[in-house]
């Protein structure tokens, strides 16, 4: 397992959460997939995207200039094999600005030219639609604490993750979902890995403006149960969480998922306080506070 901090550090490397170590390693699919272009240039990051519009964009003008170069004399005042001309006067007429000292001298330039203008809207409008579509996508602002701690709750030994709304727009009708991937062994002796759900106290909230403390009791039904921090680390044991809710101000749901390795589980440790009032009654989340801990006294009684 690595990072993650580079979503695309291999090929076919698909990393899993925000900020997570957990990467799937996907072999005999392309992860281009030139049959399916609007969900490749969706998926791109936003440096992947912008270059893709730089390299079209030149790569068609290079195409149409050598369609004026083959051609000598269909350009108006362009220098005899200068491909910069062409190559420039590509560009003026992919963008359809107008003309100024270059313009179309035969029915060879004309027709070209024609085909380059339809080419040029049709590139603009794609790539118009493409923008507008990454720019609408809704994303949540969620904000996961750095470490999950196991902690004492009500007697009980009890995996806690904290996570907060980003946003100053508010969630509504929230849900968690918890799971482990452990290896197993099957009664013919083979290993495997299996996502064992965890059951949460509070799996869903209706309003989600601030904080919110996931848990999850360790007790003889959890896949957790008798598991130390050595255990889970030759297991490599992998924690997935997946959110989802509806933000008010886009009117739309949002999802996240964060992946939290065995090294990110802190045992004897609770979250500190990062919710306060003060003196005028005002509820105060400080979400610098959110991954902060703080030994579990209870534990060490």
């Amino acid at each position: 397992m690595r990072s993650g901090q580079d979503r695309r550090g291999e090929r076919g490397a698909m990393r899993i959460g925000s900020f997570g170590e957990s990467v799937v390693i996907k072999r005999g699919v392309s992860k281009y997939d030139l049959r399916d272009p609007y969900h490749v240039a969706i998926d791109l990051s936003w440096k992947e995207f912008g270059l893709l519009f730089i390299g079209a964009e030149i790569a068609i003008n290079l195409v149409f200039a050598f369609l004026y170069m083959i051609n000598p004399g269909c350009i108006a005042n362009a220098r005899p094999g200068a491909f910069s001309d062409a190559f420039f006067f590509s560009i003026e007429t992919l963008a359809t600005v107008g003309y100024g000292f270059m313009a179309p001298a035969t029915f060879y330039g004309h027709a070209v030219s024609a085909i380059e203008i339809v080419t040029g809207m049709a590139f603009t409008a794609i790539m118009t639609g493409l923008l507008f579509v990454r720019f609408s996508r809704p994303r949540a602002k969620i904000i996961f604490a750095d470490r999950a701690v196991i902690a004492t709750h009500n007697g009980a030994p009890t995996l806690m993750l904290r996570i907060a709304n980003g946003r100053f727009t508010l969630l509504t009708g929230a849900s968690a979902q918890l799971g482990v991937l452990l290896h197993e062994t099957s009664a013919e002796g083979q290993s495997f890995r299996r996502l064992n759900y965890l059951t949460l106290l509070t799996p869903s909230i209706a309003l989600f403006p601030l904080t919110w403390t996931l848990m999850h009791v360790i007790d003889s039904s959890s896949p957790l149960h008798g598991r130390d921090a050595q255990d889970l680390a030759k297991n490599d044991a992998q924690l997935f969480l997946t959110l989802e809710a509806r933000d008010a101000a886009l009117g739309a749901s949002v999802h996240d998922v964060r992946t939290y390795g065995h090294a990110d589980l802190l045992f004897g440790m609770r979250y500190a306080d990062a919710v306060s009032v003060d003196e005028k009654g005002r509820t105060i989340a400080d979400l610098s506070r959110l991954s902060l801990v703080e030994p579990d006294l209870a534990a060490q009684v």
